[in-house]
């Protein structure tokens, strides 16, 4: 295996008591050398808080890097994916601690060069098991293990990534899943659907205080996002024609029993345009099938 080095990618939108806290956990993560890391780059999304202040005057050897206008989170983990110099891409989000020798563990299992990334071990959570219920894509955590493990979907709040596949990629999806939520397990069944794999550490551990980034909206606006991006998910990704057409007998019965779930419909409608050319994009690039992929969990 050739050498491999890390740079650490942080996202950061008015996070300034988030860096204050956690930044120096990922500073002592730099300092051992089993790590790997050879930068910490800090992506701020136009901040209107005292971010760009706090890490000028408190942690001068991060990499800061610097949006005009707000973009949101996948844009601000693709601008960092393009600017790091490391063969992987650790992605943190504000609110992770990293345990100082969280990356020993992880950085031999890309000696398989079919591997595009590796969740990490929150604290709390497991690796990722992904169904097709009753027509809808859906995920839970699976048992906790003491090895390895293959998982549905890689944290983008806290994974390493290959950057050369990231970048074949094209990284994170900016049109689609805007301001949040399923762009990571859209990138990680992306990447399964063209033969890559999916790895969940035990080892790798880290302490993620979720949702504390997305304070500043409200608990319905979120689950709002949340259900459009997965049908958005769905209607992007699930190119079997069996399996779609259980999602649209699924989708009209959430219809008929829930009819305010049109709310959701009609807000997804309204990306169908970006919807339709991205899919078939994944009808054509696509090497693995959808019922392998649920078949696996």
């Amino acid at each position: 295996m050739k050498d491999l080095f890390v740079s650490i990618v942080i996202p950061n939108y008015n996070g300034e008591e988030l860096l204050l806290e956690n930044i120096p956990h990922v500073l002592s993560a730099f300092g051992d050398s089993g790590n790997r890391i050879i930068e910490v780059i800090v992506v701020d999304d136009c901040s209107t808080d005292k971010s760009i202040e706090v890490l000028k005057n408190n942690f001068p050897d991060v990499k800061l890097v610097k949006h005009k206008t707000n973009r949101r989170f996948s844009a601000a983990c693709n601008t960092g994916a393009r600017m790091a110099k490391g063969e992987l891409i650790c992605l943190l989000n504000t609110d992770v601690k990293p345990a100082k020798n969280f990356l020993h563990r992880v950085i031999p299992h890309f000696k398989d060069n079919l591997l595009f990334a590796v969740s990490l071990n929150e604290k709390g959570y497991s690796w990722a098991s992904g169904n097709f219920c009753k027509g809808f894509v859906e995920h839970e955590g699976g048992k906790k293990s003491s090895h390895a493990h293959h998982t549905f979907w890689v944290n983008g709040g806290s994974g390493v990534f290959v950057r050369d596949v990231w970048m074949k990629l094209k990284g994170m999806d900016e049109e689609l899943y805007p301001p949040f939520y399923w762009e990571d397990i859209d990138l990680s069944y992306r990447a399964a659907k063209r033969g890559y794999k999916l790895l969940w550490e035990p080892h790798a551990m880290v302490l993620h205080e979720h949702e504390s980034t997305n304070k500043v909206f409200k608990t319905s606006y979120r689950q709002r996002i949340q259900e459009r991006n997965q049908l958005l998910f769905i209607w992007r990704n699930i190119t079997s024609s069996r399996m779609f057409r259980k999602h649209i007998k699924g989708l009209l019965n959430r219809i008929v029993l829930h009819p305010g779930y049109l709310r959701i419909v009609f807000m997804a409608i309204l990306k169908f345009a970006g919807v339709h050319r991205l899919r078939k994009i994944e009808k054509k690039e696509s090497v693995v099938s959808d019922e392998s992929i649920f078949a696996r969990f």
